[in-house]
């Protein structure tokens, strides 16, 4: 029987997954079958731990800011905080309040004095 040579199609193909999975170790860098299978699965694992990812900072977030609100002469609890924060629409994300707790912590003060003065009247 004659060999007969896939189209350019075909090999175009290939030559688009193979740069996909370019560093693939053994085996798995080379049969078209395997290939297929761990890029599927790369692509699962990769989308599984984008949102993991998100999950997980927002945690960071959560405890920095825990962290910071405990360990200082303002000591109230996360959610009291939080509470009183949107309360006030003093609307600040949990990123930028964490990037404030460690970078500025007089900041903080400030914004928890203002929800202070505001419960107050």
């Amino acid at each position: 029987m004659i060999r007969v040579k896939r189209g350019y199609t075909a090999q175009r193909h290939r030559t688009k997954i193979r740069s996909f999975e370019s560093n693939f170790r053994g085996t798995r860098s080379r049969p078209m079958r395997t290939l297929m299978q761990h890029k599927i699965k790369a692509s699962v694992s990769a989308h599984r731990d984008r949102d993991r990812q998100k999950r997980d900072f927002r945690r960071l977030w959560i405890s920095r800011i825990n962290a910071a609100i405990r360990g200082s002469w303002i000591y109230c609890s996360y959610s009291f905080f939080l509470k009183n924060l949107y309360k006030n629409q003093l609307l600040l994300n949990r990123k930028i309040l964490a990037q404030i707790a460690i970078l500025n912590r007089e900041c903080l003060y400030t914004i928890f004095n203002e929800i202070i003065k505001s419960k107050k009247k």
